[in-house]
């Protein structure tokens, strides 16, 4: 795991001084998560994370890329690097807002 820890920092040391890196950073365990719904007239607290399942996710990446390939270019390192899978998402823009089905 110390590996780990160490090939992510160069990893991260490197999207820096190629301009992708916007924010990086991780989690402590979905152990220590409340998940809050604040919909309705009475918020609700509960002790855990939003969903059961047995992966969690232990930090994440905002990257800037010129385009999708290089995203996922990046992801596939970043995998390597952290030993973990990576989720790839773009942003939502006010454009695919604009693009969804009406509900």
């Amino acid at each position: 795991m110390l590996q780990a820890f160490a090939d992510t920092d160069a990893f991260n040391e490197r999207l820096q001084r190629d301009g992708h890196v916007i924010f990086a950073g991780g989690l402590e365990p979905a152990t220590t998560a409340t998940t809050v719904d604040g919909q309705g007239g009475q918020p609700t607290f509960t002790d855990g994370p939003y969903l059961e399942t047995k992966e969690h996710l232990e930090g994440f990446w905002v990257i800037e890329a010129a385009d999708l390939d290089v995203a996922l270019a990046l992801a596939v390192e970043g995998s390597n690097t952290c030993r973990g899978a990576v989720e790839v998402r773009p942003f939502r823009t006010e454009d695919s807002v604009r693009a969804l089905p009406a509900p």
